[in-house]
C-alpha cells in the first residue's frame, strides 16, 4: 500500500512539475519557448530576467578572457576557439572589464553604461557613476550628458530634461555657441529666443492668434536677434 502512494506521489509530482514547465518562458539553445496565454507581468519578468542575464553575461565573459591572457598567455587563444568564440567580439568585454575592477561595477547600471565611460580617468568614471545612477539614466543620457558637458552647455537636471534635447553634430552645436557669444546670451536663452522669433514670424505671416503668445515671451525677457 505505502509502495502504490509513494509511486502515486512521484507520478504526480512529475505531471505538476511538466504542467508548471509548460507555463514558463524556456530558452532554448536557438530561441524562446513562449506558452501561449502568458499575462503580461510574466512576459514583463521574463524580459527583466534576460535583460539581467545579457548585462552580467558581458562582464562574464570579459572577466573569462582577462583572466586566460593573464594566465594562459600561449594557450588562451586556443581556448577561445574551442569554446566558439571570436575573440573581436570579446575584445570590448575584455577592456571594459580591466577598466572596471569587480568592486567598481555598479549593478543598478548596464555594462554599456560603464562601457560608455571605460575611456575616462578613474576619478571621472566614479562622478558620472555617480550621476547616472543617482538620475537613472539609460546609456543615450548618459552619453548625451558626457557631450553636453564636454561642449560647456548646462547638463540636464533630470531624466526629463534629456529627453528634451536636440542631439546634433558638436560641429553645429560650436558654431551656435558663437553665434550665442557674439548676441551676448546664454546658448539655451538665445535658442530659444530664435527659435521662438521664427515661430512669431511664421504665425503672423499665417495671421494666427498664436503670435501674440510668442510676442509675450519679451515680458520675461526674453533676447529676441536683430532682424
Amino acid at each position: 500500500m505505502s509502495e502504490k502512494i509513494t509511486e502515486d506521489m512521484s507520478r504526480a509530482r512529475k505531471t505538476a512539475g511538466a504542467e508548471s514547465r509548460r507555463d514558463q518562458v524556456l530558452t532554448t539553445k536557438v530561441g524562446l519557448h513562449i506558452p501561449a496565454g502568458l499575462s503580461f507581468e510574466e512576459w514583463e519578468r521574463a524580459g527583466r530576467q534576460l535583460s539581467g542575464l545579457l548585462n552580467s553575461s558581458s562582464w562574464w565573459l570579459g572577466d573569462w578572457l582577462v583572466y586566460g591572457k593573464d594566465q594562459y598567455a600561449d594557450r588562451y587563444d586556443r581556448g577561445i576557439r574551442a569554446a566558439g568564440l571570436q575573440y573581436q567580439t570579446l575584445r570590448n568585454y575584455a577592456w571594459v572589464s580591466r577598466r572596471f575592477e569587480l568592486h567598481r561595477r555598479r549593478p543598478a547600471l548596464s555594462f554599456q553604461h560603464h562601457a560608455e565611460l571605460a575611456s575616462l580617468p578613474v576619478d571621472d568614471q566614479e562622478t558620472w557613476l555617480d550621476r547616472a545612477e543617482r538620475m537613472k539614466w539609460n546609456t543615450k543620457q548618459l552619453r548625451d550628458a558626457i557631450r553636453a558637458e564636454r561642449a560647456g552647455t548646462p547638463q540636464p537636471t533630470s531624466a526629463v530634461a534629456t529627453t528634451r534635447r536636440l542631439a546634433v553634430p558638436d560641429s553645429r552645436l560650436q558654431w551656435w555657441h558663437k553665434a550665442a557669444a557674439h548676441a551676448g546670451a546664454e546658448l539655451e536663452e538665445w535658442v530659444t529666443a530664435t527659435l521662438d522669433a521664427a515661430a512669431n514670424q511664421l504665425l503672423e505671416e499665417a495671421d494666427l492668434p498664436l503670435a501674440r503668445t510668442a510676442r509675450a515671451l519679451d515680458a520675461r525677457g526674453a533676447i529676441v536677434p536683430a532682424q
